[in-house]
């Protein structure tokens, strides 16, 4: 049994066998689709997909949705106690490249969300975000602004 939960409210079990049997579906263009279930028409739309975190945000005749999916596994997990093995952990940022630090975009102490930008490393006479990797408290930056850094170098760490 998967469950998907809408909205951070609603919960819905489903088997993946029954999951189309009774609704007819046509991919209109990349990530939308014309779904026709008990003669009426929808319009269904793919907003937003993190398949690492098995969220989904899709827009439904102009309504949006948040969908949290569990597969048989997460369920299974979740039971055990042991949810929290596939989370993505903070790891500390390291230059993937040589390069120049042209911005520091954190402070220490700060809490950051999965994505967002933490600095900006010029390497090659371009500019490259480096984003957090996952949600995580800023605890030290290594670098200053306008340093000169190496491949591999840390340069923000998380806890």
């Amino acid at each position: 049994m998967n469950k998907i939960t809408v909205n951070q409210q609603k919960q819905y079990e489903f088997e993946p066998s029954e999951a189309g049997l009774n609704w007819d579906m046509v991919e209109v263009r990349n990530g939308q689709f014309h779904i026709i279930k008990n003669n009426k028409s929808y319009v269904a739309e793919i907003v937003e997909c993190d398949t690492a975190a098995k969220k989904m945000t899709i827009a439904v005749n102009g309504y949006s949705f948040e969908l949290d999916i569990k597969s048989r596994m997460d369920i299974l997990l979740e039971e055990m106690g042991m949810s929290g093995l596939n989370e993505q952990k903070a790891q500390d940022l390291k230059a993937p490249m040589p390069g120049l630090v042209l911005d520091i975009l954190v402070e220490e102490g700060q809490v950051i969300e999965k994505g967002e930008a933490v600095l900006i490393l010029e390497a090659m006479k371009m500019e490259n975000v480096l984003k957090a990797a996952a949600s995580a408290k800023v605890t030290s930056i290594e670098i200053e602004k306008g340093q000169a850094v190496e491949k591999g170098q840390v340069l923000v760490t998380f806890e």
